[in-house]
Order: C-alpha cells, then sequence, then structure tokens
C-alpha cells in the first residue's frame, strides 16, 4: 500500500496544519505517532500500530519532548516500560512552571 493510501486512512481532521501530500510515513513518523496519541481515534492507532508496531512506537515516543501525561502513561503500560526512560518525563520535571508545581 502506497504512503497517500495509508495516510487516506487516518481520520480527517487529524493533520490539519499540515499538507498530507508532503507527508511521509517513515520521514514524518515522531510527528503521525503523537498526532494519532494526542488527537486520533481508535481505529487511528490501530493503523500506526499496524505500520510501525509497539517497538517503533515506544522508540520515537521515548525521543519526544512533550507528550500528554495520560499518553505517556498509556505508552508505558501496554509497553511494559517505564516513564523515567521517556524524554518527555524529564523534560516536564526541568521546566516546571509556577501553576504546575
Amino acid at each position: 500500500m502506497s504512503n497517500s493510501e495509508w495516510l487516506s486512512m487516518f481520520t480527517s481532521n487529524l493533520f490539519w496544519d499540515a499538507d498530507p501530500t508532503e507527508l511521509s510515513l517513515d520521514n514524518n513518523s515522531r510527528y503521525i505517532i503523537q498526532r494519532v496519541l494526542e488527537h486520533g481515534q481508535i481505529n487511528d492507532w490501530q493503523l500506526i500500530n499496524q505500520y510501525y508496531g509497539l517497538n517503533k512506537i515506544v522508540d520515537e515516543c521515548k525521543q519526544m519532548r512533550t507528550l500528554d501525561p495520560v499518553f505517556l502513561s498509556f505508552i508505558a503500560t501496554i509497553s511494559h516500560t517505564k516513564v523515567e526512560d521517556y524524554r518527555c518525563y524529564h523534560y516536564k520535571q526541568l521546566n516546571s512552571t509556577l501553576w504546575n508545581s
């Protein structure tokens, strides 16, 4: 299946700020995974899980600077990893704001 066919199967408003014709599932994997986790529906999750596999998703999530705490917990739980292994966990700890303390 081609790149454009895969992208057409995602929820239509998922990539509202990007041109879907310029997205590549391989080159923009981190962006696509984060969008699906934070704004996607269950069928979008199933698509990235089918395309990338859980190991690739976890590897990409470990490199993300930001990830919603709910989805960080979700990924850590289903992959049996620690939240401390994720960059976004440490990045948030370093950059706390007055209203988050």
